[in-house]
């Protein structure tokens, strides 16, 4: 199989502003492109672009904004993780021998209505996420008997991470407390519970082995891939696990060829609190009835390794960018390059990000 690697990235500052799609899409590309030592427009020859916002023709108008003409062009839609599936349609491109390098960039605005899924009437009143965030929450205290102060742990860390993250949502501080007393919008949320909605841009770019060596000095090989989507109907998606994570976790350990102990670190789709813990048990990083007590160890050492960027509650969450922006961290870790934030010798990284009450899932794993 063709080695393929990460050889660019860039981002903007994710921010309550409803700010231009197509603009915030082109500085993330144009800082990705810049991040690289020999590339041009000339020689990428694709561009996805990733958005819940996809009646605009945007992989042809990111392409002519960045003087690009090229053979493989087009946006993917899949709500939450879009941006995964982006780099993954990448991924498969390349791999196939279609193309040698690709820009995919992600980009949502603050006002982007693609959180809610219309189409799916199992759902009735309860379309907006903040309800089956709210199902996932009480069953698991059920469940688990995991208790508010841990849920609060997951939040309060995941701001404290975002503090030395300069495009981050939020660089607040957020003490336990201040989660646990924050303004209660359902039985089992609290609004600090709660990733939001924002605008921003995030872009990389990914090529073959011969060409990543060519323009990048330190490349980040991606090694494993998984994907999983179980359903889309509510009804259907069974709510005290998350299957399409499992199931996409371990297709990707298998093509790395690693177990979960060997992850150093991991980006997770916390949209709500009780996601992170989820995802980390699903992924193999801890069993369910320790997903908790895991989390709080690594509070109270002040241990990076789960969502050091910030995660979603914490960085934001402007859907077609979150992926991206996800893998993006991941990169600079292993490069050594993430600041106030970098975790020392790690080799192996992973990505989770996921859709709809964990209906569809991607995971992916990093190597320097």
């Amino acid at each position: 199989m063709n080695k393929i690697a990460i050889v660019g990235t860039g981002q903007t500052k994710f921010s309550k502003e409803n700010d231009d799609v197509e603009k915030i899409l082109f500085e993330s590309a144009n800082t990705c492109i810049q991040s690289t030592k020999n590339c041009n427009s000339d020689d990428i020859e694709g561009v996805i672009v990733s958005t819940n916002n996809n009646s605009k023709y945007l992989g042809a108008i990111l392409s002519e904004t960045m003087g690009i003409q090229p053979k493989i062009s087009h946006s993917i839609e899949h709500l939450c993780s879009s941006g995964t599936n982006a780099i993954i349609s990448a991924y498969a491109y390349i791999s196939a021998g279609l193309s040698d390098l690709i820009l995919i960039s992600g980009a949502e605005s603050a006002i982007n209505p693609g959180q809610i899924l219309e189409w799916d009437k199992s759902r009735g009143d309860l379309e907006h996420p903040i309800y089956w965030g709210s199902m996932l929450t009480k069953l698991h205290k059920t469940k688990f008997q995991t208790t508010e102060e841990e849920l609060a742990i997951v939040s309060a860390k995941n701001h404290k991470h975002a503090m030395d993250n300069p495009l981050a949502y939020s660089n607040e501080p957020r003490t336990v407390s201040e989660v646990m007393n924050s303004k209660q919008i359902t039985d089992d949320l609290r609004i600090l519970d709660c990733s939001r909605s924002c605008s921003g841009s995030s872009s990389i770019l990914i090529a073959s082995e011969e060409k990543a060596k060519n323009i990048s000095e330190q490349p980040i090989w991606i090694t494993g891939i998984g994907q999983k989507t179980t359903s889309a109907s509510f009804t259907k998606n069974i709510l005290e696990g998350i299957k399409s994570t499992r199931t996409a976790a371990e297709s990707a350990y298998k093509m790395a060829n690693i177990e979960p102990k060997s992850i150093d670190v991991a980006e997770v789709h916390d949209a709500f609190s009780v996601c992170e813990l989820m995802a980390i048990s699903e992924l193999g990083i801890v069993t369910d009835d320790k997903s908790g007590e895991f989390v709080r160890d690594l509070f109270n050492t002040e241990n990076r390794m789960i969502n050091p960027r910030g995660g979603l509650i914490g960085a934001g969450h402007p859907l077609g960018a979150t992926g991206i922006s996800q893998t993006i961290e991941i990169t600079h870790q292993l490069q050594g390059k993430s600041e106030k934030r970098q975790i020392p010798n790690i080799e192996t990284g992973l990505i989770h990000n996921m859709s709809a009450a964990g209906t569809s899932s991607s995971v992916m794993v990093l190597k320097n």
